[in-house]
């Protein structure tokens, strides 16, 4: 059984072009996901499915399918269900009930992308289906979609949202959107902080370059580390750390962050 809920940077490689499947899967990158939707052009979706691979990797493989309601989706439908792949990724997830379709037909994992305001509203409940392994945020279409700017204040809420309903659903924590920015990769990495710093870990990448500055940006920093050690070195009960309280809840974010450190 694949272990989604560890996933820190997966990459996107769109699946008509099967040349790059395994320099993907060779960028470091944790899981690669075979993108039949927005990486691949209408007239290309036939020959994207009938490229679909897994064998050329031990990396778990997740094939991101077109929407329901899409004239490609019972076809990619098809094809997911005959290949092994660790999970589906499904776009515009909005129905918890065509989610749990979806995971019967195909016999798989859901990873629920969340990009639209309905499926924002209805986070929670699909955060507590059965299929559903982890969620993600499809930032760029949300904004799409609601006509908002794609900038950290307005999307903050929203981060923080998704982070609630799969704490609240029992999930390993949400993947945050893409980075779409891929001159300076030192964005990619300060994107990818803020996201941990609102609860989330992991980020999906679109580009191989920006596979290290994503695992740099949810690894623990050196100052955090010092300071967990500190922490779990004070002992039991209420004392004091570089004039700060300490006490169990802290001592919980101290065993966090180390264990963030052993994850990375």
């Amino acid at each position: 059984m694949v272990d989604l809920t560890a996933l820190r940077a997966p990459l996107f490689v769109p699946a008509n072009r099967p040349d790059r499947f395994a320099k993907a899967a060779a960028s470091g990158a944790c899981a690669v996901i075979l993108d039949l939707e927005d990486a691949v052009d209408p007239g290309a979706k036939e020959a994207a499915r009938a490229a679909l691979s897994c064998d050329f990797t031990e990396l778990p493989v997740i094939v991101r399918i077109n929407p329901a309601g899409t004239p490609w989706h019972d076809a990619d439908l098809d094809a997911v269900t005959a290949l092994r792949c660790a999970a589906v990724m499904l776009p515009k997830a909005e129905d918890p009930a065509r989610i749990a379709t979806i995971a019967a037909r195909t016999g798989h994992a859901i990873l629920a992308l969340i990009e639209t305001a309905r499926g924002l509203s209805r986070a929670r409940d699909i955060a507590a289906q059965r299929a559903v392994t982890r969620l993600a945020f499809g930032s760029i279409d949300f904004c799409a979609d609601l006509g908002c700017d794609h900038d950290r204040d307005t999307l903050r809420s929203v981060r923080l949202e998704l982070v609630l309903a799969a704490r609240l659903a029992g999930l390993a924590a949400p993947l945050d959107g893409v980075t779409t920015d891929l001159t300076d990769l030192a964005i990619t990495e300060d994107d990818t902080r803020h996201a941990r710093s609102l609860g989330m870990t992991g980020k999906l990448c679109i580009h191989p370059r920006q596979v290290a500055p994503v695992r740099r940006g949810f690894a623990p920093t050196g100052a955090e580390l010092d300071w967990a050690a500190r922490v779990l070195a004070s002992g039991d009960g209420a004392v004091a750390v570089d004039g700060a309280m300490v006490d169990a809840p802290v001592r919980q974010r101290a065993r966090m962050i180390l264990a963030q450190r052993d994850g990375s």
